[in-house]
């Protein structure tokens, strides 16, 4: 696609740009880049993460930082995040976690969920940061109040093993079952074990199904291993079937 103007993106219509994107993935990243180009921040950000997936265009991790960088020097919050992302998982650069923190703090001060709880990562580990686990719970709070379904299974964590607050294993289980609700694949694990232990046998097969739907296959290896050994015979057998049926490895 041709290089566009800014006032030319400016100039199109809703239905002009919803037909832009209606076609192949490449016709797609074509014009998201045409946009980049022209100093759009939010086409910047989108490009970027077509080039992290590999979405229409070649993956190239280390491009995909460069318009990240771009769109967060126009304070475009996510990619603010992203180049957090990056420089945590080392995409496209060496990693570099106390850069990763810098970049996460920026974006969840300025009100992005996503910098909220990555930070909130970071600072739970001490990765990157000094451990501190009561500013963790905060920021976890925080995101979770903006329906961050990761930071809910979090902040359910923190009150399962008792870190920073009193152990209290129903708030837990009230917290994995927002945030399994709320489609995360550790929230619906962690969910599943809470109803196995209160005898809903079915009920957990049926989220240990859906945690392995979306869960990374590294999740699903750790989650059958505890699977295997868990006291409740139903989860060694079909709870592992359910999980890695649900990520399409049966």
């Amino acid at each position: 696609m041709a290089t566009l103007e800014l006032d030319e993106l400016n100039a199109l219509s809703p239905d002009d740009i919803a037909a832009r994107l209606s076609g192949s993935p490449e016709e797609r990243a074509a014009f998201v880049r045409a946009a980049a180009e022209a100093g759009v921040a939010e086409a910047q950000a989108a490009f970027g993460q077509m080039l992290l997936d590999g979405a229409g265009v070649a993956q190239d991790e280390a491009a995909a930082l460069d318009w990240f960088v771009r769109a967060a020097a126009q304070h475009h919050l996510m990619a603010i995040n992203m180049v957090g992302r990056c420089y945590d998982l080392g995409w496209g650069t060496a990693p570099d976690k106390a850069r990763a923190a810098e970049c996460y703090r920026i974006a969840a001060e300025r009100g992005l969920d996503w910098g909220m709880y990555n930070y909130a990562t970071l600072l739970a580990l001490g990765d990157g940061v000094a451990e501190d686990k009561v500013a963790a719970l905060d920021w976890f709070g925080k995101a979770a109040k903006l329906g961050n379904a990761k930071a809910i299974n979090f902040v359910g964590s923190f009150h399962e093993d008792g870190w920073v607050v009193a152990r209290d294993m129903k708030k837990a289980a009230r917290l994995y079952a927002r945030a399994a609700e709320g489609g995360d694949f550790r929230g619906a694990f962690n969910h599943a074990r809470m109803l196995g232990a209160a005898g809903r046998v079915e009920e957990a097969i049926g989220w240990l199904k859906r945690a392995g739907a979306t869960a990374t296959p590294a999740f699903v290896d750790r989650a059958s291993a505890w699977l295997e050994a868990a006291d409740l015979p139903a989860f060694r057998v079909r709870g592992v079937q359910a999980l890695k049926m649900g990520a399409g490895r049966c």
